[in-house]
């Protein structure tokens, strides 16, 4: 999960020239009629130094009836990323007929890994209070996260706390994991033994029970909503180590859950792919939604 700030430029560069080229191609292929999209809706108001927290929604056009709904949380080693950089995804999935959200959250170091979870959930609360209103089923909201995103998509759908806090139920009926970082922080920083100023110690302190509570792999239990993972199979060291853990971990509480590594796939192209609307992992993704029934469990083909 290291990564230098020229890494993170050209990160950016990166993303721009796949955006412009995806933008050309997707025209060519496929007309943004079909969608609408609603930007920069306030989902929480500014408290102390955080200021107003938004969402972009991307609804199908006229839908016949509620739509599943899916929540992406952007990555960016948790200081850095914004949901404008994913638009193009949002329109690509209203094309099937999914009902798409993309948030912001606080960033490090003005806000801890917690405060990013915390406004994470306020996310999913207002979903599940308005989004009917935007063409989707209150009732169907599932969620993912790339890198960092993964880190924070992960622990509110599994770690209770998050909705109890909120005075809700958890909302969220399947996850989805695109190159998810942090899934042990606990074990990735003991090893790593990084120094008191290092920008990973302001999101999530020096102690080390606050990184075991941010890893999603300490709080598996029985009652999870669905998972399905997929892994790039030449991303980081530290992604494929804590993936590796969390899906051996699964075994005991959701065997069931499907794994996917892509040969070839680095941390970033895991999700510049989205970009391409005829991306496998879309009927990937859709199909896994779906399967999901009403109770939240997985229904067998």
């Amino acid at each position: 999960m290291k990564r230098s700030v020229n890494s993170q430029t050209r990160v950016s560069i990166i993303i721009i020239f796949i955006l412009f080229g995806a933008f050309l191609l997707t025209l060519s292929g496929c007309s943004f009629l079909g969608s609408k999209a609603h930007k920069n809706i306030i989902y929480a108001k500014a408290s102390g130094k955080i200021p107003d927290q938004q969402l972009n929604i991307f609804e199908p056009n006229k839908p016949k009836s509620p739509k599943d709904v899916l929540i992406f949380i952007h990555g960016g080693n948790w200081n850095s990323g914004k949901k404008s950089q994913y638009s193009l995804i949002g329109r690509n999935w209203t094309k099937k007929d999914i009902v798409y959200v993309i948030i912001d959250y606080p960033l490090s170091p003005v806000a801890t890994y917690k405060e990013m979870a915390e406004y994470s959930a306020k996310s999913v609360k207002w979903v599940k209070e308005n989004i009917q209103n935007y063409g989707g089923n209150p009732e169907r909201i599932f969620i993912s996260g790339h890198s960092a995103g993964g880190q924070l998509a992960a622990l509110i759908s599994i770690d209770d706390q998050y909705f109890q806090k909120l005075e809700m139920a958890n909302p969220i009926k399947g996850l989805i994991l695109i190159d998810a970082a942090g899934l042990d922080m606990y074990g990735y920083l003991l090893e790593e033994k990084f120094s008191n100023d290092n920008t990973y110690l302001k999101t999530f302190t020096t102690d080390q029970k606050v990184w075991k509570d941010a890893s999603p792999l300490y709080h598996l239990h029985k009652v999870m909503p669905p998972i399905t993972i997929f892994r790039g199979g030449k991303t980081y060291p530290s992604i494929v180590s804590s993936n590796e853990k969390f899906i051996k971990a699964m075994q005991e509480f959701a065997p069931e859950t499907a794994y996917e590594i892509l040969k070839g796939k680095k941390h970033i192209p895991m999700i510049t792919q989205f970009f391409n609307p005829w991306n496998k992992r879309y009927s990937q993704i859709h199909h896994f939604m779906e399967s999901v029934d009403s109770k939240g469990s997985i229904v067998k083909n």
